[in-house]
């Protein structure tokens, strides 16, 4: 019987030795060297590369548009436009930074497509339609004192995402305060198949607090939000001496 135990105990420590199996030659630090990686490096972010030539370009505006926004009662953000605007931009592709851009806006072209019946719903107010409230009243726009928004890059920065950063300063009821927009080549060609000239298109966004600018109506109660969210989506087409003012772009 003893005989047997010892021979069954013998077995078990082999069996344990065979599953560990034999330390590898130098240690753990040798054997984790042996071991398969599995992490690997993020790749490299794409470089902003622009198919358009040096140039100075201008809006498209039938295929661009401006948007902003801004929150109402805490429920949603409520979009509205801008009409009338134009971008005036000059490209350097190999030289990005030393690219400038320039937006121009006349506020009198904001348009909400509110359907409401304004006049029944604001008795008191001087204007006929919501768009006229948000244009001309000191408590917005004021467009009659500041009859122009403006905005003006100071510098723009190629970011490791592939996309731009337009630092600018931004006038809006006679102030000035500095605003960033982050911009993407939406794309870019040398050729416009219509207009012969080089094209670019961006998609550009950023945000600013209306009350830098004096702006505060309504924000106590906090009935429509603080923080303005600009958007703009469209095309820009090289100017040259034979180029229309506004082109003719069609329906393409």
């Amino acid at each position: 019987m003893k005989k047997q135990i010892l021979i069954f105990a013998t077995l078990l420590t082999l069996l344990a030795c065979s599953e560990s199996g034999p330390p590898a030659e130098g240690g753990g630090a040798a054997a984790e060297a042996a071991a398969p990686r599995t992490d690997t490096a993020a790749p490299a972010p794409e470089p902003v590369n622009i198919q358009a030539p040096a140039s100075e370009y201008r809006l498209d505006p039938h295929h661009s548009s401006l948007l902003f926004s801004v929150t109402h009662l805490g429920l949603s953000n409520y979009v509205m436009r801008f009409s009338d605007f134009d971008v005036a931009l000059d490209l350097k592709p190999d030289d990005l930074p030393a690219s400038s851009v320039t937006v121009t806006i006349d506020p009198t072209s904001v348009a909400t497509d509110f359907e409401g019946d304004y006049q029944k719903t604001h008795p008191d107010s001087p204007f006929e339609t919501w768009e006229q409230d948000l244009a001309q009243s000191p408590k917005f726009l004021n467009a009659g004192e500041y009859p122009t928004i403006s905005f003006e890059s100071r510098r723009v920065t190629p970011t490791d995402k592939g996309t731009l950063l337009v630092e600018g300063d931004l006038e809006l009821l006679g102030k000035t305060r500095p605003v960033t927009l982050e911009a993407e080549v939406v794309g870019a060609m040398a050729q416009h198949p219509m207009q012969g000239v080089g094209a670019l298109g961006f998609s550009a966004e950023g945000s600013f607090k209306r009350s830098d600018f004096g702006m505060t109506h309504l924000l106590e109660p906090p009935l429509v939000g603080d923080t303005v969210t600009v958007r703009f989506e469209g095309e820009l087409l090289q100017a040259t001496p034979e180029t229309p003012e506004t082109p003719e772009t069609g329906e393409y």
